[in-house]
């Protein structure tokens, strides 16, 4: 897979409908075989790379390091946990499990709320359903939980600790993670990985044609 030409749009939407449960890549594997980019091609190819087959390590450094940053200050950790909870809700995947978690645990304390709870149906267009459904939330559209987790986390961050003392620790974590994508060579493993969800991404394609 030729990573060049991959844009940055197209990027973001892998990581939105990739697998949200797929176990971070070994420390031992994390931290070797650092190179620099030999040109500003290599660099944008491994940067893109790093970023698809790392995320998940990518995404605990950051909750780790605002978490250290506000050891002392509870009200950050729940910040930091809702700051995570709202990226999160961003991922398909993980809206997906997480109102089929909250809805079965729902239904079984009250039938009758649980229905409540059920997403609008979708109008069908020229007698076709729509091919990208909508995500709901315990039957609101997925926005709403976005928002409303973030709005929740920058309070706490305002109330509960500097404003600068914030903007350093994520822009040490963003800056972490942009530094080790850069550097970190790309192995074998990634390439065949990245190969093999091109061929799931293009059969799943042909399959709803």
């Amino acid at each position: 897979m030729d990573w060049g030409n991959v844009t940055t749009e197209d990027l973001i939407d892998a990581l939105r409908e990739v697998d949200w449960s797929s176990p971070p890549r070994p420390i031992s594997e994390f931290f070797s075989r650092f190179t620099v980019p030999r040109s500003y091609s290599k660099w944008n190819s491994r940067l893109k790379c790093n970023f698809y087959y790392y995320r998940t390590n990518y995404f605990i450094m950051i909750i780790f390091i605002l978490g250290i940053g506000f050891l002392r200050k509870p009200f950050a950790i729940i910040a930091a946990t809702l700051t995570a909870l709202s990226i999160a809700f961003l991922n398909d995947s993980f809206a997906v499990t997480f109102n089929e978690k909250v809805t079965r645990t729902v239904r079984q304390f009250s039938p009758h709320l649980a229905a409540k709870l059920r997403p609008p149906i979708a109008p069908v267009l020229r007698g076709r359903p729509s091919t990208k459904r909508a995500i709901h939330i315990c039957g609101r559209p997925r926005w709403v939980f976005v928002l409303t987790s973030s709005l929740a986390s920058c309070i706490l961050w305002f109330t509960s600790c500097n404003l600068l003392t914030v903007l350093w620790a994520i822009a040490i974590g963003f800056l972490a993670t942009l530094l080790h994508a850069s550097f970190r060579t790309p192995n074998l493993k990634a390439r065949l990985n990245t190969f093999r969800e091109e061929f799931r991404a293009v059969w799943r394609n042909y399959s709803e044609l």
